[in-house]
């Protein structure tokens, strides 16, 4: 592993686990041991180091988010949620801050809005593809949207999963009691319960028992305490 390389590795651990904010540039390099400028050399500022955390965080959602080449199953459903709520838990830090880290730079702003475009017309391709395979059905006269069309069901629904998915650790972090204080991927997880609450009007009948069935890995947040769960990473945190 290149310095530069594990200088963003380390400074992405530090910035989850103590938040961004606490973590000087200095505090990194120490950690390293190496010198200050030998960091600066790399990154020229801490912010130059949020903005290139940021493009990695970017390039693996768009990697989960790919549609394979065949229909998609209730399976499919459920790893695609898996791994975006494992890509949020890998870099949490973003997510807790994230409209002081688009304010103070411009071009992480552009990019954001950007890559959330890309995100929102990719999960509209998911939705019709579980439409196609029988999972989801929109009915505008159904009483799932006031008549709205079809198409507009699949938007909003996007939209709001997409809500749901970037806003949950704020969330969390201003409006739930942890025990010991602490979040883990037990709570963060817990938002695919959420997520699955918004889709559950357009579950077709034939497929809403093995729905339920997936849906029961992961409980509502207020039900998680300090107990234990189900909810567990189904992948390594990613690695840069």
């Amino acid at each position: 592993m290149t310095t530069k390389e594990r200088i963003l590795l380390r400074s992405l651990e530090l910035f989850n686990e103590k938040g961004e904010r606490h973590i000087t540039t200095n505090h990194v390099a120490a950690d390293l041991s190496i010198s200050p400028g030998n960091l600066y050399y790399h990154y020229r500022s801490k912010q130059a180091i949020i903005y290139e955390i940021f493009t990695h965080y970017e390039r693996l959602v768009e990697h989960y988010l790919q549609l394979p080449d065949r229909a998609l199953s209730v399976q499919d459903e459920f790893d695609y949620l898996d791994s975006v709520f494992d890509g949020l838990w890998s870099y949490r830090f973003l997510h807790r801050d994230l409209y002081h880290y688009l304010d103070a730079d411009p071009r992480l702003k552009t990019e954001y809005s950007q890559f959330t475009s890309r995100c929102l017309d990719r999960l509209e391709e998911i939705i019709s593809s579980l439409e196609q395979s029988g999972i989801l059905a929109f009915h505008p006269h159904s009483g799932c949207g006031n008549g709205a069309s079809a198409a507009a069901l699949k938007r909003t629904l996007a939209l709001n999963v997409w809500l749901v998915v970037t806003n949950w650790m704020s969330f969390l972090v201003s409006s739930v009691e942890v025990a010991g204080g602490t979040l883990s991927i037990r709570h963060m997880k817990s938002g695919i319960h959420q997520a699955l609450a918004i889709q559950e009007p357009y579950v077709t009948e034939a497929f809403a028992e093995e729905v339920a069935r997936l849906a029961s890995d992961y409980p509502d947040y207020r039900s998680l305490g300090s107990g234990t769960s189900k909810i567990v990473s189904r992948k390594a945190q990613a690695s840069l």
